[in-house]
């Protein structure tokens, strides 16, 4: 009996084999290629904005070519590409909260986000320059050699010699505005901005401490 039944239970099996993986093959769903990032499109909305959409231009806070003028708002101009997304992007959960930038973040697509990063990167950040000369030494000890008895790293570790930071994980800080530098780490220090590596070297630092800091850092090229 077996020896009869034995071609006929193979084939079924077979046909089943043939059905199950047809069925299989037709739930997976083709991968959507990535969208092509455009720079150009980046430097169009970045300037224009979109008005269809309520987008308002970039520019008039962050200046022409990412280089703002307003000291509270941070230059974007030779951001890091990834990092520049990544903040974006965070803009829009909970890691980063900002009244402003949470609200415009939202309405830009995952494309937008990509197409303005890729233009930024492209531009050249105008120098800036240390303010404070009572400070300055401070500041350039902290950011070389960090302060040992708080367990504060150096900030070069991370950010690098010059202050040019490492794409996506570190942003380059080199040239930027005191005041915003000032204002980012103390919404590390209360936890109003997430971050692992910057919140509790934020909360050891003194507002004095942060101020050199972002001064020696607002000169270095």
């Amino acid at each position: 009996m077996n020896s009869m039944f034995s071609p006929l239970v193979k084939s079924l099996l077979v046909a089943l084999l043939a059905v199950t993986a047809t069925a299989h093959a037709a739930d997976k769903k083709p991968a959507q290629p990535a969208p092509k990032i455009d720079a150009a499109k980046g430097a169009t909305l970045y300037t224009d904005g979109d008005a269809a959409r309520g987008l308002p231009a970039c520019v008039s806070c962050h200046g022409a070519g990412g280089n703002s003028t307003i000291s509270v708002n941070p230059k974007l101009a030779g951001q890091h590409e990834g990092y520049l997304y990544k903040q974006l992007v965070n803009f829009t959960t909970p890691e980063r909260n900002n009244p402003v930038m949470t609200t415009f973040a939202t309405m830009l697509s995952d494309e937008d986000k990509r197409n303005v990063a890729a233009w930024l990167v492209t531009q050249k950040q105008t120098p800036g320059a240390a303010k404070n000369k009572d400070t300055v030494e401070l500041g350039k000890r902290i950011y070389r050699g960090g302060i040992a008895d708080k367990s504060v790293p150096a900030c070069a570790s991370c950010h690098g010699a010059n202050g040019a930071g490492i794409p996506v994980q570190y942003p380059r800080i080199s040239g930027q505005h005191q005041d915003y530098t000032i204002a980012q780490l103390g919404l590390f220090k209360t936890g109003a901005r997430k971050s692992v590596e910057m919140a509790p070297i934020a909360k050891r630092m003194s507002d004095e401490e942060m101020k050199a800091v972002a001064d020696y850092v607002a000169g270095l090229k």
